[in-house]
């Protein structure tokens, strides 16, 4: 049996701005805006490189806006990523890395994990309406 996780709900207040917000300055690709009614409308967006999509839209959650915390956004770099993001206009957090790392008890220290550990390094950003996001290093590979 195979479970694929492929559309997060993302519970915004206005369509458009989140639309341009994640499109724009995030970087995620438009698939779908399909709107055949004036009160449904659901756009689809696809994060670079992701088999996972977000959707947004009228009528189609009754999840409070901005209410979507933590999912995470996986990234090799997560400086280049940080950097790419700040270019663009959003705000990003400062990095930080778990803490001990060994035995982490959910402890964190300013700055990448020294190592580039997978699963170690993360910052975050929040869309308009406040849903976070977390961008988390796996897979940094240094030159």
């Amino acid at each position: 049996m195979k479970f694929s996780v492929e559309v997060i709900t993302v519970p915004v207040t206005d369509v458009e701005r989140a639309l341009r917000f994640y499109v724009d300055q995030v970087g995620f690709a438009l698939d779908v805006d399909y709107s055949p009614t004036g009160t449904f409308r659901v756009v689809q967006l696809t994060p670079p490189g992701s088999s996972c999509s977000i959707q947004i839209g009228n009528g189609i959650t009754d999840a409070p806006a901005g209410s979507l915390r933590n999912s995470y956004l996986v990234v090799a770099d997560l400086e280049a990523a940080r950097r790419h993001l700040l270019e663009r206009g959003v705000q990003v957090s400062d990095i930080r890395h778990k803490t001990p790392i060994a035995a982490w008890d959910g402890g964190f220290a300013p700055g990448l994990d020294p190592a580039r550990g997978d699963y170690a390094s993360f910052a975050d950003f929040s869309d308009p309406d406040g849903n976070r996001w977390v961008l988390q290093e796996r897979g940094h590979r240094k030159a």
